[in-house]
């Protein structure tokens, strides 16, 4: 009986050596291990489904018997297995990438106050043009005395001042 092209694909498909199922289950398991070992509060940010959430209080109540946590660690890529993986990955991604979203607004935010202090009022007054909701007297008051200060060569309140005032409205 001849075959088509998909049959042979899914043929093909269904026909993982033991090795490759050992190392899928592997994988599966040590990623259960890390959810197992992620906070109450971080897992409660990422998209479980109910039996993957009843797998993880059961592992927090056997967190210090270790035998019975490999073999529900074990349990959990079972579990794993039928789940779809990506937006659970997604979600450890973004709380991952939390810190480095911060440094980046944080330098940016230290760029953007800089510049306002360099370029004084034509840089406020682009400023003011993308951010609406700064009041331009408050804007520009904070740049001169910011401004007084780096001249002066003592950084400090109104320097300050200014980078939280970004922060809070850009």
């Amino acid at each position: 009986m001849p075959q088509s092209a998909n049959d042979i694909d899914e043929f093909e498909e269904e026909l993982k050596s033991k090795t490759e199922i050992k190392k899928e289950m592997h994988q599966l398991q040590d990623f259960g291990q890390k959810l197992v070992e992620m906070s109450k509060h971080q897992r409660s940010r990422l998209p479980l489904s109910e039996e993957l959430k009843y797998a993880m209080i059961v592992a927090d109540k056997i967190r210090n018997k270790n035998e019975a946590l490999r073999r529900h660690i074990r349990h959990i890529a079972k579990i794993l297995l039928e789940t779809d993986l990506a937006p659970i990955y997604q979600a450890i991604d973004v709380m991952a990438n939390k810190h480095q979203q911060e440094t980046a607004k944080f330098l940016r935010l230290e760029g953007l106050r800089d510049e306002l202090i360099e370029q004084g009022n034509d840089a406020v007054e682009a400023l003011l043009a993308e951010f609406t909701k700064m009041e331009r007297q408050k804007l520009k008051q904070l740049v001169r005395h910011a401004a007084k200060e780096k001249k002066a060569e003592k950084i400090g309140k109104h320097y300050r001042n200014l980078f939280t005032y970004l922060k809070e409205n850009s």
